[in-house]
């Protein structure tokens, strides 16, 4: 008798054991998946190739639409002495000698302020062009970027995009300095009054016997390209703001990816 309740207690003893290790099982099963449910909720998890992918093009869509308002507006160019456009380098030689060209300074600053309206004007085309730049970023070129240095993106979309962006965008800037601005004076019509008045003065007689050389300058050409440097700087400066300052990350998925990317 004190036998059988011996292997009877042994055995119920043995089956709890077994259930407790059955349950633990079960509880260690339930929270290791748990725990994988958590992960995939938010956290640690990898960033998927549609998470950086997207995110940069968001970056750099709000960063071109800031870079592209931010120079499209009075003084956008010419009220930033770091992007105020000045005249071409061919042109210093008439700066040199202001004094030869009846009112010469006068000439010069309206011509510089000119050019820059022009800018301006045309800057405020910008956001389209860079936006259809951006939506043909490849997935490895995304993976790249994320780890690249604080202007990764915008030197990516300067290197991809920079001639197609010159021929869309020096239309918008011929036609820029054609408009007519204050005074019903365009900056073509300013600078072609400058040009003209030192070339009258170069191709003298003068002129000649004092070496000066008569000033023949592509003004769109020059102006597209100070125009673009100026808009791609304006870029590299939001997109820096964007890896660098949670605050400038406005979007969850802007969060997401770039402060994982930290």
């Amino acid at each position: 008798m004190t036998m059988k309740f011996f292997y009877r207690i042994t055995g119920q003893g043995l089956r709890l054991q077994m259930l407790a290790l059955l349950a633990g099982m079960l509880l260690f099963t339930s929270c290791a998946e748990l725990g994988r449910i958590a992960e995939g909720m938010g956290g640690e998890r990898p960033l998927t190739e549609y998470e950086v992918i997207n995110g940069l093009r968001e970056a750099l869509i709000i960063g071109s639409d800031s870079a592209a308002t931010t120079l499209g507006r009075l003084d956008g160019y010419y009220g930033n002495p770091q992007l105020r456009i000045g005249l071409p380098p061919e042109a210093a030689v008439i700066t040199n000698n202001l004094s030869y060209i009846p009112g010469g300074e006068a000439l010069v600053q309206n011509v510089v302020q000119r050019i820059n309206r022009a800018a301006e004007d045309a800057a405020r085309q910008a956001a389209p062009v860079f936006r259809t730049a951006i939506l043909n970023m490849t997935i490895r070129d995304g993976f790249e970027i994320l780890r690249g240095e604080n202007d990764a993106a915008t030197n990516y979309l300067m290197n991809q995009t920079y001639d197609e962006l010159y021929r869309l965008f020096r239309p918008r800037i011929q036609q820029s300095t054609e408009k007519e601005l204050v005074g019903s004076i365009s900056a073509a019509d300013a600078w072609n009054t400058l040009t003209g008045q030192w070339n009258n003065v170069a191709n003298s007689t003068v002129g000649r016997l004092a070496g000066f050389q008569a000033v023949d300058v592509d003004l769109d050409d020059y102006l597209t390209v100070q125009a673009l440097n100026g808009l791609f700087t304006k870029l590299a400066e939001e997109e820096a703001k964007i890896r660098q300052e949670p605050a400038a990350r406005v979007t969850a998925l802007l969060r997401r990816v770039f402060g994982y990317a930290v």
